[in-house]
């Protein structure tokens, strides 16, 4: 076993909590649903990209390159000013979904380089601009354009002329479980002498603000050693200390919201969020507190660098019992170490026939979706309601956006879409996350699957949550094929399958199964009906909204993803079978649910039409009016491709260790042709007597002049 394999075996076992710290800090917490108190759900406009600076967050923190904690108490991030800017860069700028004409959109160069799973070694890299960061000029712009015009990105302002930018890149590298160095490297770009501000920034998440009495952790100057040093004491947490090298200035602030600059009022306190922006942008000494304690800091380093060359800052987050004249002793040794480590881990998880360049986006790919892991906070009851120590929100939210998901109680770190565009989970991007994710921690992408499954998540009628902005929308039902290929990699790799984990999704899947089966067939015909379905914003209309005409639209992607999602569960129970034959029973039931979703798919009756097109070799939706009338949706899109993903083979040696199963499968394929007839494949054997379900039939597949296509 590789080390990082040695932590992952640790981490699992509970004996040593290596991911307890890692990349979990949001790259955008502002314009998100959770800071969204308004009426009407305007969640852009109610905590706007000008308010991150000054405002404190409710539910989660973000920043540039930053950790924290697995439970977000303790964040580091960093910020930056090039002497230009009207603010610090303390985080990503982007567009609104009403300001850019295609949408949301980040405006930003940055890259996640590497990380390993437990985040013992982990780099990012930013380009920051040494002249002014246009923030205007990129709303105005995109504002103006109209949605056939290209984005008006970052680069098409100029800003990178001549290479006058720095590299920034922040690197991570664990000693210990709670013994984090940090290392910053500036590299000027640009052909002249640069002057740069760099401010590692350490803070607590503010839970004090929300309800009276809750107690307020805080920092301070430690006791003077050959670096400077900050002091955190959390109630949640054992004290730490932030050791600074070399000789920065030390800031302290609180992150509590400047209402003054917000809405006008009196600040309880001169120390606030922005306190340490307005103290080195705008040059005022009162904004930080003299006395080096609350519970924000940074560490203030003026950097001057020459053409083509580079600075480094380094740092160490550590227990409070680390001596403090050791901090750095070992710093570059434990750093190559780690490097050296996620070197061997990552040679053994990529195919070493790949070439170079491959196996560096391999690698690169990867390391970026164990960076896009992110804490994520909402409690949509106390979101409704509002807070104790806060005024009562605007009554119309509680008939508003969530207000059917009380039970939803998420305070996790779980794999996010994109850390800035999309910081909020969506359970279907979720799914899709983990298949990769089981290549290098099978572990994380098992608990990930499974806790979209527990109570706090799943609504008691059995839906998934879909994202925050609509958590009862539809979305394609492919947790369980997800399950499923998560627990066939991890038993490749470990030579032996994890059957707790697929019992544990297999039984809530049910559950939700059922939710489909009562709620998206309106006529109990085994033909559903979902909405976006995967479609998302590129549908040519909204098919979660009701129709204009009235009555439905039969779809053939959504009843294409429920035969998928049978095949799915009769592959899950007839693994489950080969220990505990209960689960034989089971599996027959999926069969004949897709057997009957199938043959409904191509013939529906004589009163009924099918999605099947015989003329034009093609599946499509179709519309039912309340009249009665029916016609195809004679689009060819994906909609009609997506029965080719319902396909499952039944291998003969588990068929034959299954004599239940088997017998009743026979029964149905001799006594119901009239079922099974067009199911591809069912009564003549395959290589090796494998048997092949597919919702398409061998005579679907073969149109005639298809072969020509």
């Amino acid at each position: 076993m590789t080390e990082e394999e040695i932590r992952l075996a640790e981490s699992g076992a509970k004996t040593k909590h290596w991911k307890r710290w890692g990349p979990y800090l949001s790259e955008r917490a502002w314009g998100t649903v959770r800071e969204d108190y308004s009426a009407y759900g305007t969640a852009w406009e109610y905590f706007p990209h000008d308010h991150a600076r000054s405002r404190a967050y409710r539910w989660n923190e973000d920043g540039l390159a930053g950790i924290c904690d697995r439970h977000q108490f303790t964040c580091f991030a960093i910020a930056l000013w090039n002497g230009r800017d009207p603010i610090l860069k303390e985080r990503l700028f982007g567009l609104t979904g009403n300001e850019g004409n295609h949408g949301e959109d980040v405006k930003e160069y940055y890259f996640y380089l590497d990380s390993t799973p437990t985040h013992s070694y982990m780099k990012y890299l930013y380009k920051y601009p040494q002249a002014t960061f246009p923030y205007d000029q990129l709303v105005a712009e995109n504002r103006r354009r109209g949605r056939t015009q290209p984005e008006f990105e970052l680069l098409d302002t100029g800003v990178f002329n001549d290479d006058r930018y720095f590299d920034v890149f922040v690197e991570y590298a664990k000693e210990d479980v709670e013994d984090i160095l940090i290392k910053i490297t500036v590299e000027n770009r640009g052909p002249e002498v640069a002057n740069l501000r760099l401010l590692p920034t350490i803070w607590f998440r503010n839970i004090w603000s929300w309800k009276a009495g809750e107690p307020r952790p805080e920092m301070h100057v430690a006791n003077a050693g050959p670096d400077p040093a900050i002091e955190l004491n959390h109630p949640q947490m054992d004290s730490r200390w932030l050791h600074c090298e070399g000789s920065p200035e030390l800031l302290f602030t609180e992150n509590d919201t400047n209402v003054q600059r917000l809405f006008g009022a009196q600040n309880p306190t001169p120390y606030v969020k922005d306190g340490i922006n307005n103290y080195v942008v705008n040059a005022d000494r009162d904004a930080v507190n003299p006395h080096d304690s609350g519970t924000k800091a940074a560490a203030h380093y003026s950097l001057t660098i020459g053409p083509e060359e580079s600075a480094v800052v380094r740092l160490r987050l550590a227990p409070g019992d680390l001596p403090e004249v050791n901090a750095f002793d070992d710093f570059d040794k434990t750093f190559a170490l780690r490097q050296r480590e996620a070197d061997q881990f990552y040679a053994a998880v990529i195919p070493q026939d790949l070439s170079a360049d491959a196996q560096n986006v391999m690698r690169q790919g990867l390391g970026g979706m164990l960076w896009s892991k992110q804490f994520y906070h909402y409690v949509v009851k106390d979101w409704l309601q509002g807070d104790p120590a806060c005024p009562p929100p605007p009554p119309e939210r509680m008939n508003g956006r969530n207000h059917e998901w009380m039970h939803l109680y998420n305070a996790d770190v779980i794999s996010m879409p994109d850390k800035w565009e999309y910081p909020w989970y969506a359970a279907w991007d979720l799914a899709f996350h983990c298949v990769p994710l089981a290549l290098v921690d099978p572990d994380f992408a098992k608990d990930q699957l499974t806790l979209i499954l527990r109570e706090w998540y799943m609504h008691p009628n059995g839906q998934l949550p879909a994202y925050e902005w609509a958590l009862g929308d539809v979305n394609p039902p492919v947790h369980a094929w997800a399950a499923w290929r998560v627990y066939k990699i991890d038993k490749k790799r470990s030579g032996k399958g994890d059957t707790d984990f697929l019992k544990r999704v297999f039984h809530k899947l049910m559950l939700n199964f059922t939710w489909w089966v009562n709620r998206k067939d309106a006529e109990g015909m085994n033909i559903f009906q979902g909405g976006f379905l995967g479609l998302d914003n590129i549908g040519v209309f909204d098919r979660s909204a009701p129709l204009p005409t009235g009555g439905y639209i039969e779809q053939s992607d959504g009843t294409s993803w429920m035969a998928m999602y049978t095949l799915n569960l009769l592959a899950i129970a007839l693994e489950l079978a080969k220990s505990d034959s209960v689960y034989e029973d089971v599996a027959s039931k999926f069969w004949e649910h897709f057997i009957y979703i199938a043959h409904a798919m191509s013939h529906r009756g004589t009163d009924s039409m099918g999605l099947w097109h015989e003329e034009d070799g093609f599946f499509y939706d179709v519309l039912k009016l309340p009249n009665g009338m029916q016609f195809p949706m004679k689009i060819r899109s994906l909609v009609g491709l997506i029965p080719l993903f319902a396909v499952e083979t039944l291998e003969p040696e588990v068929l034959d260790s299954l004599p239940g199963f088997k017998r009743r499968l026979q029964w149905f394929i001799d006594n119901r042709p009239d079922l099974t007839d067009n199911v591809a494949c069912m009564r003549t054997p395959g290589r090796g007597e494998r048997r092949l379900l597919s919702i398409a039939s061998e005579k679907q597949l073969r149109v005639p002049g298809r072969e020509k296509c």
